[in-house]
């Protein structure tokens, strides 16, 4: 009976094909802006949780003042001392990196370009995750002398060389020449919008002499060997931070010790609520594709009135009449469903790919969309189907 029943319902929907198909487009737009939204949203908060792992890993940013970010609210500055006393009394700190920032101008021939300058070790680059893509890092000598050599972004090297290999090149940094001994590989953007790849690395003491003009470092990094390690950590810095600088028992600390983790978790926080907000704003459509089959499935009995009549006359039970129409909703919102699902693949797909950000499949999604796209039919379908199952079938008969 329900195989013939499935049938009747095909057929009903087939004899108006046009007036079904604008029946299940509001179910079709709905699962797709449903499942596009929380599939897009998916992979922005893996692009970020991917950016924010390339800053480094199992990453210890320690900075001054309580604030991450620009300034340090009045705090005093690091010392170059403070990153030795890190690197002889925390044994699990696997590099640690003191960093002197700058703004400034590289020029080299015809070309310049305004970027950022850090002053760093030779810990900077396994503790940020940078890899060279051509050239060397830094020698002692160079690192103890303040010597003028620098290892540059991929940014810097398209604005100023192009395609030249930049290596062994002479760039200038406001008033003195800087030898190119190293090009990084791209990182791309990081997840705070900044260009990871716009940067020029030089030794520490050669930015604080040469452009700094002081021995202060304005942040540092602290790689650790074992994540299982970062909170231990964390509280050992903070205790050592607080000796070295002499904060009282009964004082705030005056610096702010932060790891990758509890940026990512802020970040990848906010995208989730985004798309949670998305989701539920795209799911209003699905209510409306609801009301739009629960619409066309009362003209429906209205129209089919008299065949109705024939078949309660002829035997038929209520709860046949009931199940025809029944299916025949759950059959036009399973298959506007269906249709969601694969216009929803084909919309994930190319958005995600404008946009630069991996396309993760969900299967939890997608099959919580298709079965709440089959409820619909149900709870919307269920009304028309009872009007019909009760209609008296000597008035149905009698109904032109």
């Amino acid at each position: 009976m329900l195989w013939n029943t499935l049938l009747l319902a095909v057929r009903a929907i087939r004899r108006n094909l046009m007036r079904s198909f604008l029946t299940i487009l509001g179910v079709v737009i709905g699962v797709a802006a449903v499942i596009t939204m929380v599939t897009l949203g998916n992979g922005a908060t893996r692009s970020v949780s991917d950016q924010i792992a390339s800053m480094g890993s199992n990453l210890i940013m320690v900075v001054p003042g309580q604030r991450f970010g620009p300034g340090s609210g009045g705090a005093a500055n690091f010392k170059n001392a403070d990153a030795q006393a890190i690197r002889s009394q925390i044994p699990s700190a696997e590099w640690v990196a003191p960093m002197s920032s700058k703004s400034a101008t590289a020029v080299y021939q015809a070309n310049n370009w305004s970027t950022v300058i850090y002053g760093s070790n030779n810990d900077y680059f396994p503790a940020g995750n940078w890899e060279l893509a051509a050239g060397r890092d830094f020698a002692d000598n160079e690192e103890r002398s303040g010597k003028a050599v620098c290892v540059i972004g991929e940014t810097v090297r398209e604005k100023l060389f192009g395609r030249q290999n930049p290596v062994g090149s002479q760039i200038r940094i406001k008033q003195f020449s800087c030898e190119v001994i190293g090009l990084l590989k791209s990182k791309g953007q990081s997840a705070m919008g900044h260009d990871q790849d716009d940067v020029v690395v030089m030794p520490l003491r050669t930015v604080q002499r040469r452009l700094a003009g002081s021995q202060d470092v304005n942040r540092l990094m602290v790689s650790v060997r074992d994540s299982a390690a970062i909170d231990a950590v964390k509280k050992q810095l903070s205790l050592l931070m607080r000796e070295r600088r002499a904060i009282g028992e009964n004082e705030d600390d005056d610096f702010r010790v932060m790891d990758t983790r509890q940026i990512a978790e802020a970040l990848t926080s906010t995208t989730k609520i985004l798309t949670l907000l998305l989701g539920a704003v795209a799911a209003v459509s699905l209510l409306v594709g609801g009301i739009g089959i629960m619409n066309i499935m009362l003209v429906s009995v209205t129209e089919r009135t008299r065949e109705i009549g024939i078949r309660l006359a002829i035997g038929a039970l209520e709860r046949e009449v009931l199940l025809q129409f029944l299916i025949e909703a759950v059959v036009l919102s399973s298959i506007g469903g269906v249709t969601g699902l694969v216009l929803a693949m084909v919309a994930s797909i190319a958005l995600s790919s404008l946009m630069g950000i991996p396309y993760l499949f969900d299967p939890g999604i997608n099959l919580l969309a298709f079965l709440f796209s089959a409820a619909i039919g149900v709870l919307f379908g269920f009304f028309p189907a009872r009007r019909a199952a009760r209609l008296n079938p000597i008035d149905a008969l009698r109904h032109e």
